[in-house]
């Protein structure tokens, strides 16, 4: 009878044994598959934050790389656009004095004494004659251009249309002065 009570205690610890067994493998595989949830999560967000690092770092190097050729661009291209300024500036200049002086070359049609300077919208009116004889014989509005581009402004064109159009005129402004009251007064025009 001891016999029996023995093995039905060890069967029933074999069983105890057997769910106990049971049991573990089932939290075993359980734990196993939560600390591969966990793993694969971290997994996951650090391969994120590689990503999303590695996408910085590019922006922020090709950032860097563009501002370093914007500034050799911008260093090389200074000088150029400082000289061609200057250029321009230096032609401007030549240009200014070209009209002042044109009237002393030796090609000039008229007498340098007949032409007077404007600058705009005309550059020159040459009254023809006028310092030879005190008849002038025509008043003549002479544009001066330099340089590879000789097209007139639009103003320029509007003078030359006006002039070409017989549509000029000729006027006295007669501007009497009061002494008595040290004042102008009375403008008339013929």
């Amino acid at each position: 009878m001891i016999d029996l009570i023995e093995w039905g205690v060890i069967l029933l610890l074999f069983l105890a044994v057997l769910v106990l067994f049971y049991k573990y493998s089932r939290i075993q595989g359980q734990v196993e598959q939560k600390a591969r949830e966990i793993f694969e999560s971290w997994r996951r967000r650090e391969r994120e934050d590689i990503e999303n690092w590695k996408e910085q770092e590019l922006k922020r190097l090709s950032d860097e790389k563009a501002k370093i050729l914007f500034e050799t661009w911008r260093q090389d291209e200074e000088g150029n656009i400082r000289t061609d300024a200057v250029r321009r500036s230096q032609s401007v200049t030549r240009g200014k004095v070209t009209e002042c002086l044109i009237p002393y070359f030796p090609d000039f049609p008229y007498n340098p004494k007949d032409a007077r300077f404007l600058g705009t919208p005309v550059d020159l009116i040459v009254f023809d004659g006028l310092s030879d004889a005190d008849e002038v014989q025509n008043v003549v509005f002479v544009e001066i251009k330099t340089g590879k581009a000789a097209s007139l402004s639009k103003r320029e064109r509007a003078v030359r249309e006006c002039i070409k159009a017989g549509r000029v005129q000729y006027f006295i402004i007669h501007q009497s002065f009061d002494e008595s009251a040290n004042q102008l007064h009375d403008m008339g025009m013929n």
